[in-house]
């Protein structure tokens, strides 16, 4: 596969610092960014602790946050926007209208019937309202300190330099006719400080894979914080299928070699540092994938994913010596139950492999956000945060 990627997604053309509005409207615009900020931080607490049986209970959590952000919506839609402004308010509501909605559509799945399809529906929204305000995060500081570690909070400025004309930098996308939306393409993000660091230096990049039914479009915004704080290269591919070819033919893993490919030929691409990581089956994939002959990748970090049949049948416990792997697991997981990765623990290490397994307590069958840290310190310390380093 040779990807041709789209331009940047549209919404980046949005100007991150409109003019000063009326009192009146900045007062709508405050409350209704506060709100929002606070659902997709709810969302992203309540989505660490997915799990069927707890559903219930965490929707209730998201009720009073979702009147107050449908408040503020509703404010904000009553408040015309001055002269000047209609199209950073019209994406600034799309935003707002992404959040109220992902917020309520998890408060109101409580009810066991068609709760995982409400639940899921949800989680897309609440990437959907991140892609949307992305483009504003210099209009709100709250914003700004959403897409970035604590370290950058004080100095959000420096992570948006001016980029020299022509440097590709922000979210991009790579698919079918240029839909955001088709299976098989990319999304990749770019740091927007790229254009202004060292000219010679290459840039690590994480390739990280979602799991069974998902899309590199939503996956990316797991890891946009960290890329963007740090400094590294991030592309969120989507399979071929509905999920990763765990199944002859292979057609995803030949597609991932051409991606990064691409990537490697318009940005500067250190090969020494790509780091190959997935969620579930996107996990599973990322073992098959990165143990196979002449993989690219330099390190494998696999959360709730298991060993797949295949990495026996085709030799590529022979090449796991050596290899650099991070294992994850929940203790809680109910689709792949612990002893799944335990045994693949021991099995990758009596093949060779250096394995580095954690198990965590609290952990269902879902991503554990902040083992992002974990895993870009054992994957190469100099992507610490900052303050760290």
């Amino acid at each position: 596969m040779s990807p041709a990627a789209a331009p940047a997604l549209p919404c980046d053309a949005v100007s991150p610092s409109p003019p000063k509005p009326d009192p009146a409207y900045a007062q709508a615009l405050a409350r209704a960014a506060a709100a929002t900020v606070g659902g997709l931080e709810a969302m992203e607490a309540v989505a660490r602790r997915l799990h069927p049986a707890e559903l219930a209970a965490l929707g209730e959590r998201l009720e009073p946050l979702s009147e107050r952000l449908d408040s503020a919506l509703e404010d904000l839609r009553d408040a015309p926007a001055p002269e000047g402004l209609e199209p950073f308010h019209a994406q600034f509501l799309l935003g707002v209208e992404n959040a109220a909605a992902a917020v309520r559509g998890f408060a109101a799945a409580g009810a066991p019937a068609g709760a995982v399809g409400r639940v899921l529906g949800a989680l897309r929204l609440h990437c959907r309202a991140q892609e949307a305000l992305y483009p504003l995060r210099r209009a709100f500081p709250s914003l700004g300190c959403h897409f970035a570690e604590p370290a950058w909070h004080e100095r959000l400025a420096d992570l948006d330099p001016d980029p020299p004309e022509g440097v590709g930098v922000g979210i991009h996308a790579a698919g079918a006719d240029g839909d955001p939306d088709a299976r098989g393409g990319f999304h990749l993000y770019v740091p927007e400080r790229y254009a202004a660091a060292d000219a010679e230096a290459g840039w690590p990049l994480v390739v990280a894979l979602h799991g069974g039914f998902g899309h590199g479009r939503d996956f990316l915004w797991t890891w946009l914080r960290e890329a963007r704080s740090r400094g590294f290269l991030l592309m969120a591919p989507t399979s071929r299928g509905t999920t990763w070819a765990l199944n002859p033919p292979d057609v995803d893993a030949p597609a991932l070699r051409s991606m990064i490919d691409y990537v490697g030929e318009r940005w500067r691409l250190d090969r020494s540092r790509i780091l190959l990581t997935g969620l579930s089956d996107g996990g599973t994939y990322a073992l098959l994938a990165g143990l196979e002959e002449g993989a690219p990748y330099t390190a494998l970090a696999v959360v709730s994913g298991v060993l797949h049949p295949r990495n026996f049948a085709e030799g590529n416990l022979e090449r796991a010596r050596g290899r650099r792997i991070y294992l994850a697991h929940g203790a809680l997981d109910w689709m792949f139950p612990v002893g799944l990765a335990q045994g693949a623990c021991d099995t990758l290490r009596e093949a060779g492999a250096d394995v580095t397994y954690r198990e965590i307590a609290d952990l269902s069958h879902t991503y554990p956000r902040e083992e992002n840290d974990r895993i870009l310190r054992w994957f190469d310390p100099s992507l610490a945060p900052k303050a760290d380093a």
